[in-house]
């Protein structure tokens, strides 16, 4: 690959990604552009603008952006009208937001001229995956620099010597070694490495940020109502939200409640096992809420066939094929069985659980004359049962005849 001239990094304002903007104008010459996305982390994003001013960076080559509505609207959302869980756990919540920021790099270089898209992602994880899968899917001809592939600063004193050799502001609490590493959006955090590698060992209650200990949870439930249409949420106890204002709310309803939270060995898509410490409050409220309005609205049939489909949909998403076009394929169908997923559904939150206590919708499918035990008023005749059952036992009836022949 020759030298790129102009290079748009995904930058955090971390140490590491000032390293890596740094490292690219002494290895490689090049101009930099920085872009951080404001997809809710929860951090005041100014600072990084500070920070690549500092390391020579041009105020016009610095993008800093809240994307935050993008993100829910158009990644989450979708998302979770399939109700994605990897390894039947997990609910994506850093796999869904790297192609969003993939995104926007590629757009960002195609404005500014530049002929190639940085990230910070080691050589170890999903993530590289996940970003230059999908850069490649936006523009084939983009080249993607990852410095942890190519760079020789393979220790955290090597970083830091290099951070100090180029006048690199290194945090104090960073000269030793982080506990563990954290990923944060509107949708989840995901901390994972060093006290964390032992999975045999129970992660400190230290690593825990959005949410209160389950234990330590209000003593009293509470009770919301969750609006519906078409599979998206669009309202919390009647008041009409945008997309990211209700996952924010949802958030501080789980944060308070202490759900959300998951210890998890997933298999990575590079091969390796990893342990990671997630906490989802807000979409794990989210998820039961739908699946609550799903079951009164969709047909069985169309709902087990997108049970049946779901968790090849979440292995694309995690392992990064958010453009492909099975993926686009499958979430047609997906939206498809979303179309009378309308409705309102009420969920008890309560010492780390989210159950669903009450659903109601125009679109209901759920017929109490059908399904009483009192009278029935003729909705539903039981003699017909028998037919029913003949019909549907007559092979069960006929492999048993012949296994009973031939083992005379």
């Amino acid at each position: 690959m020759s030298a790129p001239k102009k290079v748009v990094l995904a930058y955090s304002g971390g140490l590491d990604t000032s390293i890596i903007l740094k490292w690219l104008q002494t290895e490689y010459g090049c101009e930099v552009v920085t872009f951080t996305a404001d997809l809710g982390q929860g951090e005041e994003l100014e600072p990084a603008r500070q920070k690549a001013e500092l390391l020579g960076i041009k105020p016009e080559n610095i993008y800093i952006e809240d994307i935050r509505e993008e993100f829910v609207r158009d990644f989450v959302f979708p998302m979770f009208r399939a109700n994605a869980q990897y390894e039947g756990l997990y609910l994506l919540g850093t796999s869904i937001a790297r192609p969003l920021i993939s995104k926007r790099l590629v757009e960002i270089a195609e404005a500014t001229g530049a002929d190639a898209v940085a990230h910070g992602a080691t050589g170890k994880g999903n993530d590289q995956v996940r970003f230059e899968l999908a850069a490649y899917a936006l523009n084939p001809d983009i080249k993607v620099i990852a410095p942890w592939r190519e760079w020789d600063l393979t220790s955290r004193t090597r970083l830091l010597e290099f951070a100090e050799a180029n006048q690199i502001p290194i945090a104090k609490d960073k000269r030793g070694e982080a506990p563990f590493s954290v990923d944060a959006n509107l949708l989840h955090t995901s901390s994972e490495g060093k006290v964390l590698e032992d999975p045999a060992d129970m992660a400190p209650d230290y690593v825990y940020q959005r949410t209160v200990h389950p234990e330590d949870a209000p003593n009293e439930p509470e009770f919301i109502e969750i609006g519906f249409e078409k599979g998206d949420a669009v309202s919390i106890n009647g008041e009409a939200m945008s997309p990211a204002t209700i996952l924010t709310k949802l958030n501080e309803y789980g944060g308070k409640h202490g759900i959300g939270r998951l210890d998890l060995v997933e298999g990575r898509f590079v091969g390796m096992k990893s342990r990671g410490i997630y906490e989802t409050p807000g979409g794990t409220i989210l998820l039961e809420a739908h699946r609550g309005i799903e079951s009164i609205t969709m047909d069985r049939g169309a709902m087990h066939l997108k049970d049946q489909l779901m968790p090849q949909y979440a292995e694309l998403i995690y392992n990064g094929f958010w453009y492909s076009p099975e993926r686009e394929m499958l979430q047609a169908a997906i939206d498809k069985s979303q179309e009378h997923v309308t409705g309102t559904v009420r969920v008890k939150l309560y010492k780390g659980l989210a159950s669903t206590v009450g659903r109601w919708s125009d679109h209901s499918l759920y017929s109490e004359a059908h399904v009483t035990f009192e009278e029935d008023a003729g909705a539903y005749d039981q003699k017909d049962a028998a037919g029913f059952i003949q019909l549907n036992a007559l092979r069960l009836k006929l492999l048993a005849a012949r296994d009973k022949r031939l083992s005379k």
